[in-house]
């Protein structure tokens, strides 16, 4: 793992500062698969800040104008969505800052059983099992141009769960935004025509 990155690290292209703060976990959570752990990039301070920025801006043809203006608040431009969706579990954290920068909401999708109230659901397939993804059934308003945000896009099959579950409600996927994209996976493939905004692909 790299150290912190310097005072220069404002400079440094977005995804090399990420790629040198990820950690590779090889055969987690199963044999055969490696784990991005972005944790070290949430820790470091500058760098999710600057992660945050670029994931809020899917649309700007110079992510790291819109970074600047937007660390220095300006957020009176529409943003280009009205709510933003965060995947379990790691799309949280980065889903609530997004939205935050932004001045919208946020939603969360959550796995079976966790959400208390009326809610939808969508089963999925994914590199090492099944699973289920939940919505709450009011969360979305139909109309709603909403952002997905999630940490890593693999094969797709988590992503296009939260597509269905968003569109099942009325709403319309404005864009996706992940920190990584494995593109060997051709996770970009399984949920186009979707914009994907994929701050590093490796």
């Amino acid at each position: 793992m790299s150290t912190s990155p310097d005072e220069g690290s404002a400079e440094q292209p977005l995804d090399e500062l990420i790629a040198a703060l990820t950690v590779d976990v090889p055969d987690y959570p199963e044999p055969g698969v490696l784990f991005r752990d972005l944790t070290p990039v949430f820790a470091d301070g500058p760098a999710f800040r600057r992660m945050v920025d670029g994931l809020a801006a899917p649309s700007a043809s110079d992510p790291r104008a819109a970074a600047v203006a937007q660390a220095h608040g300006d957020h009176a431009g529409d943003p280009g969505f009205d709510v933003v969706v965060g995947v379990e579990a790691r799309g949280f954290l980065l889903a609530a800052a997004v939205a935050l920068d932004a001045g919208v909401g946020v939603v969360p999708v959550r796995k079976a059983g966790k959400l208390p109230r009326e809610r939808i659901a969508v089963d999925y397939a994914l590199e090492y099992g099944t699973a289920t993804l939940e919505l709450h059934a009011d969360s979305i308003r139909r109309g709603d141009q909403v952002l997905i945000v999630d940490d890593v896009l693999a094969t797709g099959g988590t992503l296009a769960a939260t597509i269905a579950l968003v569109e099942q409600l009325g709403g319309v996927v404005a864009a996706v935004s992940v920190v990584v994209e494995l593109a060997a996976l051709g996770g970009r493939e399984r949920i186009a025509p979707h914009t994907v905004h994929a701050l590093w692909t490796t």
